[in-house]
């Protein structure tokens, strides 16, 4: 799949995102990747075989603060085309985890760990 083609089923994926979701959206940039850098397969322990559809990179809404010095990058999520496309069969099937993905990285964002998430 070209890259044209996946961005614009990430732009599909967006729009159907729930308007909670979508909301917090305005504050992080969605950047589309081909594949996760080795090096952060290896910070994150992510055994061959397994596969890493997304990350969010920069501080949760619990952490950030007025006082905090500046400089910090602002808050991004990465999607990665391979493992997605590995992972789904369909158009379809590709939207709704790219959905899921979004989601599970929001959380994130307002500051869930792993096992407290939604998706």
């Amino acid at each position: 799949m070209s890259a044209e083609s996946f961005a614009r089923i990430v732009q599909q994926a967006i729009a159907d995102l729930p308007i909670e979701y979508a909301r917090l959206l305005d504050a992080v940039a969605v950047v589309l990747e081909d594949e996760p850098p080795p090096g952060v397969l290896q910070d994150l322990d992510i055994e061959d075989g397994e596969e890493l559809l997304g990350l969010y990179h920069g501080l949760s809404l619990n952490d950030e603060s007025f006082f905090r010095a500046g400089g910090q990058t602002p808050p991004q999520i990465s999607l990665y085309r391979g493992p997605l496309l590995r992972q789904c069969d369909t158009e379809m099937e590709m939207i709704q985890e790219i959905g899921d993905t979004l989601v599970h990285e929001l959380g994130h964002h307002v500051g869930l760990d792993d096992d407290e998430m939604p998706y």
